[in-house]
C-alpha cells in the first residue's frame, strides 16, 4: 500500500513540475488530492482484509446502514455531471441548464415506489438477479450485462473526461496522463476493496463535497450580502443571453421532441442504472432499502439547489476575472467559448473567484473524490455484470467457485479501466452531463422496462422480455450513434441521420410494447410455468419471506 501512495505521490510531484513552466503549480490543491489518495489507500487496504467472499466483493456483505447507503449512493450519483457538468449548463443556459438537474431528481420517486424495496427482497448481487428470479436465467442475464455494460461505459466517459480537464487545470499535465491516472486509481480501489472500499470512498466523498459545495454557495451569496435578486440581476446584465436565461423553455422550444425525450430519459433511467441499483444489495433489508432512498433524495435534492446558485454565480462573478479565460491581444474574450478548461470547469473557476486556492485546492480534491468514487461504482457495476451474469451463471451455468468468480471480477475491473481510459482520450471534448444523459436514455430503454414488467406483470415470459429489452438497447444504441453527438462530433460526418440525440421517446415506448407483443403470442411450455412463479414473486418481493434461505445458497 505504501508503495502504491508513493509511486502516485512521486508521478504527480514530478509531472507537475516538469510541467511547471506552462501553469503555475497549485500546491494547496496538490497537498488535498494526496491527503485523499492517502486516506482512501488506506481505507482499500483495509476492506482488502475484509473482502474474502463474493457476498463481500458485491455487496460489503449486506451491512451497510439505510443512512450509510443513502450517503453513498449519492455519493455514486452526484458525479462529475452533476457538479462540473450541471453548473456549466446554468453558467451557458441559465434557468435551462437545470433541465437535468430537475430529470435526475425526478426519477428517485420511481425507485422508491416502484424498485427499491422489491430489489432488496428478490435480488442478492444486482438487478439480473430480480428479472431472472422467474424468468430464464440465459437470456436474462445476457441482456442484463449487455445493457448494463453500454450504460457504464457511457457514464464512464462523462467521469473521465470531468476528472481529466480538472487534473490538466490544476497541474498543467497532458489530459491523456491525467485520464491514466484516474483509471489506474479506480483500478486499485474496486480490484482490491470491492464494494467495502467503493462504499466508503464514496460515503466521505458524499460529505466532502456536500460540505464543499454549501461553504461555495455561502461565500458566494456572501458577495451579494445574500439577496439571490441582486445576484440574478447581475448574471442577467452580463451575459450574451440577458433575461432569457430566467426564462425555462428554451431548450424546450428549440426542440420539443429531444426534450421530451430527454425528460423521459431522467425520469425512469434512474431506476434502470447497474451501479445505483446495486446499491439496494448492500443493506440488510428492503426497509433499510427504503431508508436509503429517502436519505439519497435528500442529499441530492439539497446539493441540486445549491448548482443553480453555483450557476447563476459564476455568471455574475467569473466575468471580473480575465485570468480565468483566453484573451485575445486586446484582453477581450468570449465568456461562453474562451472559459479555460472548457465550460465544465465553472464551478472549479468560482472557488478560485471567491476562495482563492484554498479553496480551490479543496474543491479540487473534492471533485476528484467524486469522479474517482463513481468511476469505482461503475467498475464494480461492470466486474459484476461479467463476472456474477455472464462467467458464473451464463458461462459456468452456476457451478463457478468464488475463487473463480473474484479473479474474473478483478481481472473483468482491469479492462474497464483500460476501457475507460480510452474512451475518456476519445470523448474529451464532450459536454460531460450531456453523456450521462445518453446513458440514462438506454438505461430507461432497456433495463427499466424489463426490470419493472418482470416484477409487475403476471404475464410477462422470458422471450418477450428479451427481444423487447434487446429492441429498446438497440433502438437507443443505434439511434445515439446515427445523432451528431456521435456521428458528427465524433465520426466527423457532416451531418447526423438521426434529427435529435435524445432516443427515448421513441425507445422506451417501443421497449414496452414489444415486450407486452411478444409475451402475449409467446405460448411455449417454459412462458406457462413462468406466469406461474409469479405468484411466488409477489409473495417474496412484498414480504421478503424466503430471503434468507436464498442467501445461504
Amino acid at each position: 500500500m505504501k508503495t502504491w501512495i508513493s509511486t502516485f505521490a512521486l508521478f504527480i510531484a514530478t509531472t507537475s513540475i516538469a510541467h511547471a513552466a506552462d501553469r503555475p503549480t497549485n500546491v494547496p490543491a496538490i497537498i488535498m488530492f494526496l491527503i485523499f489518495i492517502a486516506g482512501t489507500m488506506v481505507i482499500t487496504w483495509w476492506a482488502a482484509r475484509r473482502t474474502q467472499t463474493t457476498s463481500d466483493f458485491y455487496t460489503a456483505g449486506g451491512g451497510i446502514t439505510g443512512f450509510q447507503n443513502g450517503l453513498a449512493i449519492a455519493g455514486d450519483y452526484l458525479s462529475a455531471a452533476s457538479f462540473l457538468g450541471i453548473a456549466g449548463m446554468v453558467y451557458v443556459s441559465g434557468f435551462d441548464g437545470m433541465i437535468y438537474a430537475i430529470g435526475f431528481m425526478f426519477g428517485w420517486p420511481t425507485v422508491m415506489f416502484l424498485i427499491a424495496e422489491r430489489l432488496r427482497n428478490l435480488g442478492r448481487y444486482n438487478f439480473a438477479d430480480v428479472t431472472s428470479f422467474r424468468l430464464r436465467q440465459t437470456p436474462m442475464r445476457i441482456l442484463a450485462a449487455s445493457a448494463s455494460l453500454l450504460i457504464i461505459a457511457l457514464y464512464l466517459i462523462a467521469q473521465m473526461v470531468g476528472a481529466g480537464k480538472l487534473i490538466v487545470l490544476l497541474f498543467g499535465i497532458e489530459y491523456k496522463f491525467a485520464v491514466v491516472i484516474v483509471g489506474s486509481l479506480m483500478m486499485i480501489y474496486v480490484a482490491f476493496g470491492g464494494m467495502t472500499a467503493t462504499t466508503w470512498v464514496q460515503i466521505i466523498k458524499a460529505v466532502l463535497m456536500l460540505f464543499g459545495a454549501s461553504l461555495m454557495t455561502f461565500l458566494v451569496l456572501a458577495i451579494f450580502k445574500f439577496n439571490i435578486d441582486d445576484m440574478l440581476t447581475q448574471a442577467v446584465a452580463i451575459h450574451p443571453d440577458g433575461r432569457s436565461i430566467l426564462a425555462p423553455g428554451s431548450s424546450v422550444s428549440g426542440n420539443p421532441l429531444n426534450a421530451l425525450s430527454l425528460g423521459l430519459a431522467l425520469a425512469f433511467g434512474t431506476a434502470g442504472l447497474p451501479h445505483i441499483l446495486m446499491r439496494f444489495f448492500t443493506v440488510a433489508d428492503a426497509k433499510e432499502a427504503r431508508k436509503s432512498v429517502i436519505w439519497a433524495s435528500s442529499f441530492i435534492g439539497y446539493f441540486y439547489l445549491l448548482t443553480f446558485i453555483i450557476g447563476f454565480g459564476a455568471i455574475a462573478l467569473l466575468v471580473q476575472h480575465p485570468e480565468y479565460y483566453i484573451t485575445d491581444a486586446d484582453g477581450n474574450f468570449d465568456m461562453l467559448k474562451s472559459l479555460i478548461g472548457g465550460t465544465n470547469m465553472v464551478a472549479v473557476h468560482l472557488a478560485n473567484a471567491v476562495g482563492g486556492s484554498l479553496l480551490l485546492g479543496f474543491l479540487a480534491a473534492v471533485t476528484f473524490a467524486t469522479i474517482v468514487a463513481v468511476v469505482a461504482g461503475l467498475a464494480l457495476a461492470g466486474a459484476a455484470a461479467i463476472s456474477h451474469d455472464l462467467y458464473a451463471n451464463v458461462i459456468a451455468k452456476g457451478k463457478a467457485t468464488e475463487h473463480n468468480q473474484m479473479r474474473i471480477s478483478r481481472i473483468s475491473t482491469v479492462a474497464l479501466g483500460i476501457l475507460s481510459i480510452i474512451l475518456g482520450i476519445i470523448f474529451e471534448n464532450q459536454n460531460v452531463a450531456f453523456m450521462v444523459g445518453l446513458a440514462f436514455a438506454i438505461a430507461a430503454s432497456s433495463n427499466f422496462p424489463v426490470l419493472v414488467l418482470s416484477i409487475s406483470w403476471r404475464g410477462c415470459t422470458t422471450r418477450g422480455a428479451a427481444i423487447g429489452g434487446f429492441l429498446g438497447l438497440t433502438t437507443a444504441t443505434v439511434w445515439v450513434m446515427l445523432s451528431a453527438t456521435v456521428w458528427v462530433d465524433v465520426f466527423g460526418f457532416a451531418e447526423p441521420i438521426t434529427p435529435f440525440p435524445n432516443p427515448g421517446i421513441l425507445s422506451i415506448p417501443l421497449a414496452f410494447a414489444a415486450i407486452w407483443l411478444f409475451s402475449v403470442l409467446d405460448k411455449s411450455p417454459e412462458s406457462v410455468s413462468e406466469k406461474a412463479a409469479f405468484d411466488a414473486l409477489t409473495v417474496r418481493s412484498q414480504t421478503g419471506i424466503g430471503i434468507a434461505q436464498a442467501s445461504d445458497h
